[in-house]
């Protein structure tokens, strides 16, 4: 069996007799023999559901050499101590005496020497003429980077690049022959249940092997804006970070990234970075010595149960944009804030979450369909990405639309929140933006409707509904209309400091 081939299976295999059935009578005989073969059948389908490798030593043998430890160094600059002031005392306090002399013998002095620090992680060998895959914080702010090989060969490592968003760093290293190289594999066609092997160098004891299988895909551990880690049991601890997860065909589909640990240790919760993100930011960084991720202009917010029912949208999907960056690819191609973006290049939307990844692995400068929901209308607009990095780097930040008119101090009692117009008053009460118009909210009916929603006072009211509201009749009339129109909920745009929220609230 060549090296590219699954490991050997045990099968289980169940085996019927065939019973002779008389042409007439023995209706007992054939509902046994009947019964055995389905019991054969289902037999077999169990054993075929139990499958399981017979070992991982020949998949471990020709891997180990794929994968590296990584020891990294920093200089942390020695403080000077100062030590703290003498207390006061009662005039004549037998303390005084005794304290001043301590404090004289510790005087401020030289600082203290610098000091160096070490860490280890872990990387697999990508290219054969020295390249390398790790986190990057195993390498982040480190003065000397050391690649160690399976054959314990030292190997001084620059760093090509790095993505603090994904937390994935290239090396480089010059060896005297080629390195034995890992081929990347599909993490799509992954499945929850399938085995994996986790190869790393957990704390500094050097190479070591272990296997567990996918427990989860997309997990969003709050680490970064593009998260969506495999979760798997296979034991990760210290020093395994930057290490490659092998499907059982010996393809990298992950980079082992980060545990859950209440105790510092393995407790079968581990996170990967799946290799259907992580190889795109490879090859740019090799490219371009950095990341080009594309970039539309918005911000946005998750479609909940209530803003969903208030749009008429059905079920809660796709991204709501609550503001635009001016100029930005998204403005010039006409999208509007309360659109809710459902499709982006041909592919669904359904999760907030899942738009920043689609738009940032787009190649830059292409133009896609971006299909919206607005007016419970379908509209399909055309959008050509810019680049994010040099969004960023040029201060770019999306600005929240601007309404016009004034407004009454009112009472909506139907949601519970009490508003007053927007003046000079209110702008300086609540450092309100000079151009902002709309109801602010200065009290919220504790048992009305409103009260268990993210609404605070000092925010604005600029849209209900998805139409502005300048006075308290055109807010109530919104809200009447929404009731009119059998809805349970209606929609409320509101502006904080700046920032656009939609926020669906309840009319029953």
């Amino acid at each position: 069996m060549s090296a590219n081939q699954l490991q050997p299976q045990r099968r289980r295999t169940v085996r019927a007799r065939a019973f002779a059935v008389p042409p007439a009578g023995g209706p007992v005989r054939l509902g046994l023999a009947v019964g055995l073969l389905l019991l054969a059948v289902f037999a077999g389908g169990w054993a075929q559901a139990q499958q399981r490798p017979d070992s991982f030593a020949d998949l471990a043998e020709r891997l180990l050499p794929t994968v590296v430890n990584i020891s990294t160094s920093q200089t942390i600059e020695g403080r000077r101590f100062r030590p703290p002031e003498l207390p006061e005392f009662p005039e004549g306090s037998p303390f005084e005496e005794f304290f001043r002399d301590f404090f004289d013998r510790y005087q401020e002095g030289e600082p203290a020497p610098d000091r160096r620090a070490t860490s280890l992680g872990s990387g697999f060998v990508v290219d054969p003429s020295g390249v390398i895959v790790t986190n990057y914080h195993v390498v982040e702010r480190a003065d000397e980077v050391t690649v160690i090989l399976a054959d314990d060969t030292r190997l001084d490592a620059t760093v090509v690049g790095w993505d603090e968003k994904t937390d994935i760093a290239v090396l480089r290293v010059e060896p005297d022959a080629p390195l034995p190289a890992t081929l990347w594999g599909d993490s799509d066609a992954m499945r929850v249940g399938d085995w994996v092997i986790a190869i790393g160098n957990p704390f500094g004891l050097g190479g070591t092997v272990t296997a567990g299988i996918i427990s989860a895909f997309g997990r969003d551990i709050r680490q970064g804006p593009y998260d969506q880690f495999i979760q798997t049991d296979a034991s990760i601890n210290r020093g395994n970070s930057g290490g490659p997860m092998f499907n059982t065909e010996g393809e990298v589909i992950g980079i082992n990234t980060a545990i859950f640990s209440p105790s510092g240790g393995s407790v079968g919760i581990g996170f990967a970075i799946p290799s259907s993100l992580a190889r795109g930011v490879v090859d740019q960084i090799l490219e371009f010595g950095r990341t080009r991720r594309g970039w539309i202009g918005v911000r946005i917010q998750t479609v909940t149960e209530e803003i969903a029912e208030s749009l008429g949208l059905g079920e809660p999907r796709g991204a709501m944009v609550t503001s635009l960056t001016p100029g930005g690819p998204a403005e010039e191609a006409g999208l509007l804030p309360g659109d809710v973006i459902v499709e982006f290049d041909r592919q669904d939307i359904p999760e907030m979450r899942d738009l920043p990844r689609l738009v940032a692995d787009t190649p830059v400068n292409r133009e896609v369909d971006v299909v919206v929901f607005r007016r419970g209308d379908i509209v399909t607009l055309q959008i050509r990405l810019g680049e994010l990095e040099e969004a960023e780097a040029a201060g770019l930040l999306a600005a929240t639309p601007e309404t016009n008119g004034p407004a009454l101090p009112r009472s909506l009692d139907t949601v519970g929140l009490t508003v007053v117009p927007v003046n000079q008053d209110m702008r300086e009460e609540y450092d309100l933006d000079a151009a902002l118009q709309g109801l602010v909210v200065t009290a919220i009916d504790p048992g009305g409707p409103a009260a268990d929603k993210d609404i605070r006072v000092g925010d604005v009211i600029v849209e209900i509904g998805q139409e502005p509201v300048t006075t308290y009749d055109e807010a109530a009339e919104r809200i009447d209309q929404a009731q009119a129109a059998g809805r349970r909920s209606v929609l409320v745009t509101l502006d904080r400091q700046g920032v656009t929220q939609f926020i669906g609230v309840s009319l029953e």
